[in-house]
Parts: structure tokens; sequence; C-alpha cells
């Protein structure tokens, strides 16, 4: 316990808590560590870590952190099936409710902002419009896309964020209307910031890079590999779920079209890139997050 930092070991027990940051940051590790010396539950605010058939692969928290604290929302959707901001609300809301001073961890700040901000009430996008973006991703590429999104939604979200551009571009296409235009008109959030105590891993690139290779080692080593092999029958690089990163480097090697140490260095430069889009998100949209120093503790 000593190893927290004192920011957090002076969170209110009845107050809820928000740790964001970078993947490999330790920010897992932290929520688990308050959520012992606290009694609280644990609730997750990552989007791949939602996914049934990924806890290595992922850093999902092990066995023995789930039986140490109630962890909530880890592991519970289906293969295959759609997850988006939307759904996790609607699964946090309850939770909420019942438990008003949980852990949320995660780097998704996406699903963050979203709890503390209020979320859009945006429709569901048809499978028509999906399979024409998919056909237009094969034939152009993902710049194809990004020319024709609004240019208001196009200068709030990153461009180089395939997912974002893809979303920004289906809703369009869908409604007729720009992703900017239908989040200006926002519904209240579940949790305001006023109403939790925000924290935020600060991760810097030079300190964040070794342990984004030691953990990818330590992935390898705990059967990310064999994780990966039980899922290739039902592999489908277009689900939500085959977006872990190192995911389809690793079908890649089993397939034999790509040596293991190719695969690595490919999932750590993913790696790499992905916590450089978590850093600017956090910059960006949650500047009013109380930051923290990365520790020594171990975890995402």
């Amino acid at each position: 316990m000593s190893d927290l930092p004192p920011e957090l070991r002076a969170a209110r027990p009845g107050t809820p808590v928000l740790i964001a940051g970078p993947t490999a940051s330790g920010k897992s590790a932290l929520a688990l560590a308050l959520a012992r010396q606290q009694g609280r539950a644990v609730v997750n605010a990552d989007a791949l870590q939602v996914h049934a058939d990924w806890r290595v692969l992922t850093a999902r928290p092990s066995e023995s952190d789930e039986a140490a604290v109630p962890h909530v929302l880890y592991g519970h959707v289906p293969w295959g099936m759609p997850h988006s901001v939307g759904h996790w609300l609607k699964e946090v809301g309850p939770h909420l409710a019942a438990d008003p001073a949980p852990v949320i961890v995660g780097g998704t700040g996406l699903f963050l902002t979203a709890l503390t901000q209020g979320l859009a009430e945006i429709p569901e996008v048809d499978r028509t419009v999906r399979a024409e973006a998919d056909d237009l991703l094969a034939r152009e590429g993902l710049g194809a896309l990004a020319t024709q999104i609004d240019a208001k939604t196009a200068g709030r979200i990153d461009l180089q964020n395939g997912a974002r551009v893809r979303r920004a571009w289906e809703v369009l296409k869908q409604t007729g209307r720009g992703l900017a235009d239908w989040q200006n008109r926002t519904a209240p959030p579940l949790l305001p910031l006023r109403k939790a105590v925000a924290f935020v891993v600060e991760a810097p690139k030079e300190q964040l890079s070794p342990r984004i290779e030691r953990r990818f080692d330590a992935m390898l080593a705990d059967g990310a590999l064999e994780e990966v092999e039980a899922m290739l029958p039902r592999w489908d690089p277009a689900l939500p779920a085959s977006r872990a990163i190192g995911a389809a480097e690793l079908v890649a090697v089993l397939r034999g079209v790509m040596p293991l140490d190719e695969a690595r260095a490919r999932a750590v430069i993913a790696t790499r890139r992905y916590a450089k889009r978590q850093r600017t998100w956090f910059r960006s949209r949650m500047s009013d997050w109380t930051p923290l120093p990365m520790t020594s503790l171990d975890g995402t």
C-alpha cells in the first residue's frame, strides 16, 4: 500500500474514483491496490477487456486479482458480439446505482469522457452502411473515408485513428448529419466529474516504451499465442474483438506467414502508437483530471 501515490491514499471512501492511463502504465494495479485498501469494487473502462476470449492478450486482471476484490464488466461480451461506448454506459449505470463508490479504471478515453461529460444518442448504423465502409476501405483506404467526413467532425477527431474515422463516416452516411453535430446534442452524464475524484496516469514515452516491450514478452510467456490459436477457427478481422493489439500479428504467426520475432516487433510498435493516441486524448479531453506518476506496481 505504501506504493500508492498519496493522492490515491487520500481518496474519500464514499466517493467514486476514476483512474485513466495509457496501456502498460500500471493503472490496473493502482485500481486493485486502492480497491483492496478501501473495500471498493473495480469497474472496467477498457474497450478491449470487455471481450470474453481475451484475457492474456488484453492484460485483463488475473483470476487471482478478480478473486481478491469484485471486478465488474470484464470479459462479459461473447466473441462476435458488437460492443460500443453506448453499450458500456447502459451496463455501467446499474452498477453505479448499486455501488456508488467503485474504482473505475481504463484506457479508453471515450468511455471515461462519455461517463463524466455525457454521450450523444446516435442512431445505430445499418449493416449495409458498414458493408459500404468495408468496400471503400478495401478499394481506396482510410483516406477515402476521411475526405468524405464533414469539416466540423474532421477537426474534432484523430484522422489517423481508423476506428474514429470509420465511425464518423458511417454516422454521416446513415443520418445525413455529422458526428460533431450529434455530439453537440449530448445527454447529461451518468457521473459528472464534480461528483468523483479523477486521476490520469502520466506516462512519458521514454518510461513507457520499455514497459510495453516487457509486457508483451510476458504475454507471450503467459500463453498469448495459445490464446489466439484457440480463437483461430472463429477469427474475423472485422469483429471488434479482433482489434486487440497483437491479435492479427499472432494470427499471422499461426498461419505461417510471419515469424514470431517480427510479430512481436510489430505488436510492440502498434502498442506504442496506441499509447500515443491515448496520451493525446487525455491531454486534449481530460486536462482537468489530476495527474499521477507511474509507479513500480505491475499492471495495465
